[in-house]
């Protein structure tokens, strides 16, 4: 019998007088297991179903698109890579200038600036961008959570300083640090590398196309 506590007093006192035995209850709105819907379940949505929406977004085909591309064609590109977990670092610097290849960004037009940590990250992107030298800015990092509040404020700090970069610049600043709670999280997603410069390109590409729009 299924058994709900605490029970009421009234059927404590029917237990009393009735001995060691249990009356026979009902509980309203109970089934047991055997009478439960048997007809299929919906699927459970996974931990990465949660975490994005997938779709692209659909523009009206009767408005003016401003959309740049990730092409890095005589582009000067600038990383700001952090020494700190260089074990992850390392892979996404790996990735980054693999998709630079492919984006074909010349290895002559790439400059790597490496600085201590995460923290150190958005003055290093602030002064790249300020030398007008390079079209976008990548930065890239890993903090892992720890024992103390420092991984909240590290990661904080990271991403509103890299933000404030491009804003006061207005040059493309991308985002690549990862902010995870174990470093196989991090192994996980060194991919973030050439994600960050496809959207440092993209944005780059977008840029450029609105200053041509603007000077005719």
């Amino acid at each position: 019998m299924s058994e709900r506590w605490p029970r009421e007093p009234a059927k404590l006192d029917e237990m009393e007088e009735g001995g060691d035995e249990e009356p026979e209850e009902e509980l309203e709105g109970e089934l047991p297991a055997a009478e439960e819907d048997e007809g299929e379940l919906p699927r459970l949505r996974t931990a990465d179903d949660e975490q994005h929406a997938y779709r692209e977004l659909d523009i009206p085909d009767d408005v003016n698109v401003l959309e740049g591309s990730p092409d890095g064609a005589r582009r000067g590109v600038a990383i700001v890579a952090s020494r700190f977990n260089g074990e992850i670092t390392n892979k996404l610097l790996e990735t980054a200038l693999e998709e630079l290849d492919e984006s074909g960004v010349s290895r002559e037009a790439i400059t790597v600036m490496p600085v201590p940590g995460a923290f150190e990250l958005p003055l290093a992107a602030m002064a790249l961008a300020k030398t007008r030298r390079y079209a976008c800015v990548i930065a890239l990092g890993c903090v892992v959570r720890g024992e103390t509040p420092h991984f909240d404020f590290i990661a904080a700090e990271a991403a509103s300083g890299l933000q404030l970069a491009a804003l006061e610049t207005g040059v493309p600043v991308a985002f690549g640090v990862l902010t995870v709670d174990m470093v196989e999280q991090a192994e996980a997603r060194v991919s973030k590398g050439a994600e960050a410069v496809r959207t440092a390109l993209e944005m780059a590409d977008a840029f450029a196309r609105l200053r041509a729009s603007a000077a005719r």
